[in-house]
């Protein structure tokens, strides 16, 4: 019997830039290697799920992220049916879930409070100390101004700036000194690629990559993510600090091992389902 797979490609909203060739190529990498293996795949957009054309599938490939086609998977989710990743786990990246969920995890997350953009009064209180980034507080960065850096006293200016591009919500960060890292990973463990922020990749007099790696799945698995990535300060060699987390990433540096670890990663998917 042949295994039918839908593949989801994420919208070019969500996708700006170069990561809109990259996210398109990781999904291609990966339908590769499972098409080789005799799989039927059929490809769609995030658009299309969101009109309602959800085909029936063995296994869902999810890179959407927007509200709209995450609300549509979530009854294939309810009933049981397989994807990578759950669209309740994608809505769980949007930043005002994320934040709440990481604070209460117990991990090694900065002060972090999630504000309107009206130009209702701010307490002192609510606000971490120092020098604060700004982020919107629903999807992850559509562009550049999406998460700006700015000293406390010029907060009111950095929410009028999101009010007037309409986003209604905003995440506010304590800033952590320190080298910046970002990570890739796969759920089973078969990948985790962290590199600087300039593409140079991690030594161990930068960071405890083991402690970065145990921080990173952590994180993925409080918010249900099989196929992940994120940022991480250093913040100490043995503490890093996780400052965000979201659902596949393009794994652009290390394509070809992320695809082959998340199609074996589908492949036990179905296989754990075909013994039950």
């Amino acid at each position: 019997m042949t295994v039918r797979v839908v593949a989801i490609y994420r919208s070019a909203t969500y996708s700006p830039g170069r990561h809109r060739s990259n996210d398109a190529a990781i999904m291609d990498a990966t339908t590769s290697f499972l098409a080789e293996r005799g799989w039927s795949v059929e490809r769609l957009g995030e658009g299309d799920v969101e009109a309602g054309i959800i085909p029936d599938a063995d296994l869902y490939l999810n890179m959407c992220q927007g509200p709209g086609a995450s609300a549509r998977l979530l009854d294939l989710e309810r009933s049981g049916a397989p994807l990578l990743n759950l669209p309740s786990s994608v809505l769980g990246c949007h930043r005002h879930h994320l934040v709440r969920t990481l604070a209460a995890s117990g991990l090694r997350f900065p002060a972090t409070v999630i504000l309107p953009t009206t130009d209702a009064p701010i307490a002192d209180t609510d606000l971490p100390d120092g020098d604060l980034w700004v982020k919107r507080g629903d999807v992850h960065a559509q562009r550049a101004a999406d998460v700006v850096r700015t000293p406390r006293q010029e907060l009111p200016a950095a929410l009028a700036l999101f009010r007037d591009r309409g986003v209604r919500q905003v995440a506010v960060q304590a800033h952590v000194a320190g080298p910046v890292l970002k990570f890739y990973g796969v759920g089973d463990g078969s990948l985790f690629h962290a590199f600087r922020e300039d593409g140079r990749p991690v030594d161990g007099d930068t960071v405890d990559v083991n402690a970065l790696r145990r921080l990173a799945f952590a994180a993925a698995r409080v918010v249900g993510l099989r196929v992940f990535g994120g940022d991480a300060v250093v913040a100490s060699r043995t503490a890093p600090v996780l400052v965000d987390l979201n659902d596949w990433p393009s794994f652009a540096p290390v394509r070809t091992q992320a695809a082959t670890a998340i199609a074996q990663l589908a492949t036990a998917s179905i296989m754990q389902r075909s013994v039950r």
